[in-house]
């Protein structure tokens, strides 16, 4: 992973900093997964399945964004497959736009990622679609005991409200709405997830698109895409044992679920160029010999 954000970071002095961040996550519901599952099968007795129409979504994400330029023509992207405690695959996604596709206005996020619901009666398939994937928490004082809250808060800073934000994603518009029923709770626009109306609806799974080109810390990104597989350390313990030998009593593993054991028969990360890294000799300074007497 180290050396893979070094290389992330030689496409960055090549490219310039990225533009989009998307995130791709799978979806157990879609049509694809259902329709070959045998009898009483659900989609985790599958996990081939699960990671083969996974993979292919993905595949068909990248024509979108790569050869139809959904966003405007792409110059460099780069890809990391990671899978969430429950086992299912997702993508974190970076994009590098060239210079006459670049986001530089309101209009131009606005274009292209929303952070708002949908008229209901207009398009009833995305309003659904957004209820169902793109909705956070809820978290705070509707449920305290959320996987997001720290101290109180919310790491991901819902519910969200339009500001402006130099160094950092851009507050989306949020238009105030009516409430909407989200399970046991009445959520509005500032629980939306930012995404593409278009990649939702298309793939009816969550698709989180935001607008990176204003992050100063660029550095940040590359380090989150590169994180690496959470680990644990664990310690064996016999009482019986009369030669304790402290460093074999730990052990460091992970757990791998059964999706991410299907997808090592793919790459984990993927990027849009080659990068070699080329040996570098240093000249030291050598030694000079004198003759004895001189």
């Amino acid at each position: 992973m180290h050396q893979n954000y070094k290389v992330a970071m030689a496409m960055v002095r090549k490219f310039g900093r990225p533009d989009l961040f998307v995130t791709f996550t799978c979806n157990l519901t879609w049509v694809d997964i259902s329709n070959v599952l045998e009898g009483p099968q659900r989609p985790e007795d599958r996990p081939d399945i699960v990671v083969r129409v996974f993979k292919m979504k993905l595949n068909e994400l990248f024509d979108d964004i790569i050869k139809r330029n959904l966003f405007g023509r792409v110059i460099s992207y780069i890809y990391v497959t990671e899978f969430q405690k429950r086992g299912l695959p997702h993508a974190h996604i970076l994009l590098t736009l060239d210079s006459y596709s670049k986001i530089r206005t309101k209009d131009d996020i606005d274009k292209y990622v929303s952070a708002e619901l949908t008229d209901p009666i207009a398009d009833p398939t995305l309003f659904q679609i957004i209820t169902r994937c793109m909705f956070h928490g809820p978290c705070g004082t509707l449920n305290p005991n959320s996987p997001c809250m720290r101290e109180g808060m919310c790491t991901k800073q819902y519910p969200k409200k339009t500001e402006e934000n130099v160094n950092g994603y851009p507050m989306y518009q949020r238009k105030c709405t009516e409430y909407v029923r989200v399970g046991r709770h009445d959520l509005d626009n500032r629980w939306v997830i930012p995404y593409n109306p278009w990649l939702s609806k298309k793939f009816n799974a969550h698709i989180n698109v935001e607008v990176c080109a204003s992050i100063k810390r660029v550095k940040y990104l590359y380090k989150y895409m590169y994180k690496g597989h959470d680990a644990e350390s664990i310690r064996f313990e016999n009482e019986n044992t009369l030669d304790h030998v402290e460093i074999l009593s730990f052990l460091d593993g992970r757990c791998v679920s059964a999706p991410e054991a299907m997808w090592r028969l793919n790459e984990l990360s993927e990027k849009s160029h080659t990068v070699v890294q080329v040996a570098v000799h240093f000249l030291f300074c050598l030694s000079r010999w004198t003759r004895r007497g001189s």
